[in-house]
């Protein structure tokens, strides 16, 4: 109960220190009327009020308890006891009183912030809804404009995908074409065996001639030119041969990029034609955390675009090539035939002339032996030299190999194609050509020295064996070459 009275007292109290400042004055007519004359007698003392204008009161701001002089007010104690004072009894009643004037003004103070405050709230709901529709609509706009975008995507990824599967089909068609090519040109090659080891067999015969009959006539040089012809056409029949299988290799790695690329494009197709399925009330939907900040794209629409366009023109490029390979092929293997239809020719007619001459003399022979033996010295001791020039070619490959694939691993934007990296590049590949060209080289010498080991052996033989030339000419060799070895490749 005394904590009641307490809080009462501290209400009156804060009701008389703080009145809120009026939002709007207007005079009161009857408050002329209550304004009285009230005058009090207590222990030797009289307060008289007088009216104050209500025009004067609204002007100024009067404190009622400004002009007291006396110990300030103290509430009674409503459970103790109240203790009056008929001399205050006035004064006090007129302090804790609101005017009629202020106590309208507060009203009219509450009904102007609630009008404020339900147009604000009003306005906050028009403008809430407004937000609400116009994000719809965004969203809805966005969707649309994103599944526009998707198809669109899906009609690029759909004829690049039937480009490249169309492409595919003719490349494997050209595969088998030039697989078909490759077995011809293997046949051919195998098929000129037979006119070599006749050839060969012709001057191993004639090697048997004894005395000033071995001599290095016209018809012997007809046979090691129908021999050069035929081992040159084999050589061009194998170089063509290469050139098939690395053609083919060209359009199997063409056909992989294809096969891998319209992999890719089926994987992509089947991805966009599911994001372009589904819908806000798909099953499956979730929440990916900053997938909008994850960036996994590699290549823009035109690199992309120009990717797989290179990679038909790449395969359309090996297709030509393959049909224009397939077809010097073919004329190639026309060619070696009539060249060894020619030098077959050549060779039998040197030989029935030189039946009529087998004159030569033995040091003119001897003299032939001794430059061959000569040039079979120097010929293996430069085979000596080229195999070490090769063998001597491996460190700087090292180096040059050593340094790419160190640079290789540069970290990021670091693995730059700089003048180093070409620099690099052109190197290893001079190596390699220069390498290639030394190969060569030997491999042409190689062959020059087998040559030279055959001349000096037919020397040899022509020396040791010269009386029975006649014999060897006429009957042997000219009996070995009654029939040319024709086969199912060359016809003639």
């Amino acid at each position: 109960m005394g904590e009641l009275v307490q809080f009462r007292a501290r209400d009156t109290l804060e009701s008389l220190e703080f009145r809120p400042k009026p939002l709007l004055m207007l005079p009161d007519p009857s408050a002329d009327s209550r304004i009285q004359s009230i005058s009090c007698a207590s222990q030797n003392r009289n307060v008289e009020l007088f009216p104050i204008s209500l025009k004067a009161a609204s002007q100024c701001s009067v404190d009622p308890l400004a002009s007291m002089t006396t110990q300030p007010l103290k509430f009674p104690n409503l459970v103790s006891g109240l203790s009056r004072n008929p001399m205050y009894s006035s004064q006090t009643g007129l302090c804790s009183r609101f005017t009629p004037n202020e106590w309208f003004q507060k009203q009219v103070k509450f009904y102007n912030e609630a009008d404020c405050n339900r147009y604000y709230s009003e306005r906050m709901r028009s403008d809430a809804v407004k937000i609400m529709r116009e994000a719809e609509q965004r969203i809805q706009h966005s969707q649309y404009d994103t599944g526009r975008r998707l198809g669109e995507r899906i009609s690029d990824v759909t004829f690049w995908r039937n480009e490249i599967a169309s492409e595919l089909e003719k490349q494997a068609q050209e595969i088998e074409k030039m697989q078909d090519c490759k077995s011809t040109v293997t046949k051919a090659i195998q098929d000129i065996e037979n006119p070599i080891h006749v050839a060969e067999e012709c001057l191993y015969h004639r090697e048997a001639r004894k005395g000033t009959e071995l001599v290095h006539d016209e018809a012997e040089k007809s046979l090691l030119r129908e021999v050069e012809t035929l081992k040159d056409g084999q050589r061009r029949l194998e170089l063509c041969l290469d050139k098939c299988k690395d053609q083919l290799r060209n359009c199997r790695i063409s056909k992989n990029q294809l096969e891998l690329d319209l992999k890719n494009k089926e994987s992509a197709l089947g991805i966009d034609l599911f994001c372009h399925q589904i819908n806000n009330e798909s099953r499956g939907l979730q929440y990916y955390s900053d997938i909008e900040k994850y960036d996994p794209c590699v290549s823009k629409p035109e690199t992309w675009a120009e990717t797989a366009n290179r990679i038909i023109q790449k395969s359309q490029a090996e297709r030509t090539k393959s049909r224009q390979l397939r077809a010097d092929a073919e004329a190639l293997i026309n060619r070696v035939a009539q060249e060894m239809w020619d030098s077959w020719n050549n060779s039998n007619n040197s030989l029935s002339r030189r039946c009529s001459q087998l004159v030569e003399a033995k040091s003119s022979l001897q003299q032939h032996l001794h430059k061959v033996q000569q040039e079979i010295f120097d010929v293996e001791r430069n085979l000596e030299l080229l195999r070490k020039s090769i063998a001597d070619k491996s460190y700087a490959l090292k180096v040059a190999h050593t340094r790419l694939e160190a640079r290789a691993h540069r970290p990021d934007i670091e693995l730059c194609r700089d003048n180093a990296y070409l620099s690099l590049q052109k190197e290893i590949e001079d190596i390699y050509r220069q390498v290639e060209r030394m190969h060569k080289s030997l491999r042409d010498m190689e062959n020059q020295h087998q040559r030279l080991l055959r001349i000096r052996n037919a020397l040899e033989h022509d020396l040791a064996l010269k009386i029975d030339a006649v014999y060897i000419d006429k009957d042997k060799v000219c009996g070995l070459r009654r029939a040319y070895p024709v086969n199912a490749m060359f016809r003639f």
